[in-house]
């Protein structure tokens, strides 16, 4: 995981031919904005039987890829400003007013209505916060926004480490094993692994840490490296769809999202290498996406989805309807959000 010179190569931005890891964060909001696609696909309820259900779990990936590329996004913010305190300001403010929105209209409804979710006010106050259920119980509604809050929390530190000791970049490696400890070491999976969906993904957010540096520094990978890429990415996909249709329900879903890993980094690769040749219309689409993604996390599933299901519309018009309604509704969460955000992050400090 280091970035010597003898592993990649660095570019001046000329585009000649090599896949240069500077895409990534030249078409990081288009990538932001296909994972969230990719999440909403795999929302929409397919039937076990259908030929089409092993391709839409794997749009699970989506999830991965929005870990990645946000440790990517962490390493450019920390390294042009090393500030701990103004770091986490600036993570909460653009997480936390929307989450509590969106948390509070979910949540405090069902409390004082049927009650399936929050027991107390104690309860409802840590699930409106925190998604503390989450923690407890593995309660998944919202479960992305706790956990990447607390993998907010662990990146300073960790990116503290490996700018002094870069052999500590090697880490991500020990919390694959963790992972395999959580699942079947018996005391710490009575212990921990009701958040197993919150393990398996830690890895991936770490690597994607990891190689912001490469990023930054406008790495390219070697010349002749498309043809592993692709085999790395036919082998991974291939063997995550294999399992989603043939298996589903007879392996532990943490094996799955460790071929994830891989999965996701070639699928960033190829996709930044695909977008660098789209044309401009489809990137300021997927870029808008890519803006809106945290907003379209909290009310795609949950505020619409779940009504449209009742229509039995179908997979496609499913997709497309939630989709049209969902974006819209993200924009103003948006600008909702907007000033509660300028309120608690001065504009210095943004």
């Amino acid at each position: 995981m280091n970035s010597n010179a003898n592993s990649s190569e660095k570019t001046t931005g000329t585009d000649d031919g090599r896949l240069c890891l500077a895409d990534i964060s030249r078409f990081r909001g288009e990538l932001m904005g296909l994972a969230m696609l990719f999440i909403i696909l795999f929302h929409v309820w397919v039937r076990r039987d259908d030929p089409f259900y092993g391709l839409h779990r794997c749009g699970n990936v989506g999830v991965d890829m929005f870990l990645f590329l946000s440790g990517v996004g962490l390493w450019f913010a920390w390294t042009r400003n090393p500030d701990t305190r103004k770091f986490y300001a600036r993570r909460f403010a653009r997480i936390f007013p929307a989450w509590f929105i969106m948390a509070c209209l979910f949540y405090v409804p069902d409390f004082l209505g049927r009650g399936r979710y929050s027991s107390s006010v104690g309860d409802l106050i840590g699930d409106v916060t925190i998604n503390l259920d989450f923690w407890m119980h593995d309660e998944l509604t919202f479960w992305y926004i706790p956990a990447i809050m607390v993998l907010y929390i662990a990146a300073p530190p960790y990116m503290k480490l490996i700018s002094r000791r870069p052999v500590y970049r090697w880490l991500p490696v020990l919390m694959v094993v963790w992972c395999v400890m959580v699942q079947w070491v018996t005391p710490i999976h009575s212990a921990v692994g009701h958040i197993e969906i919150f393990w398996s993904r830690v890895p991936i957010f770490f690597i994607g840490i990891n190689a912001g540096q490469l990023v930054m520094e406008r790495r390219c990978l070697q010349r002749g490296s498309m043809p592993l890429l692709l085999v790395a990415f036919a082998m991974t996909f291939g063997t995550s769809l294999y399992l989603e249709q043939e298996l589903h329900g007879k392996f532990p879903l943490f094996v799955e999202r460790m071929i994830y890993i891989p999965l996701t980094f070639t699928a960033v690769v190829l996709l930044a290498r695909l977008l660098a040749h789209a044309p401009s219309w489809t990137n300021a689409m997927l870029r808008t996406v890519g803006a809106l993604s945290l907003e379209c996390y909290l009310i795609h599933s949950n505020f619409v989805l779940v009504y449209i299901h009742h229509m039995h519309i179908g997979y496609w018009p499913t997709f497309l309807l939630t989709t049209a309604i969902t974006f819209p509704a993200a924009w103003l969460l948006q600008r909702i959000a907007a000033p509660v955000v300028r309120m608690l992050l001065p504009a210095k400090g943004r």
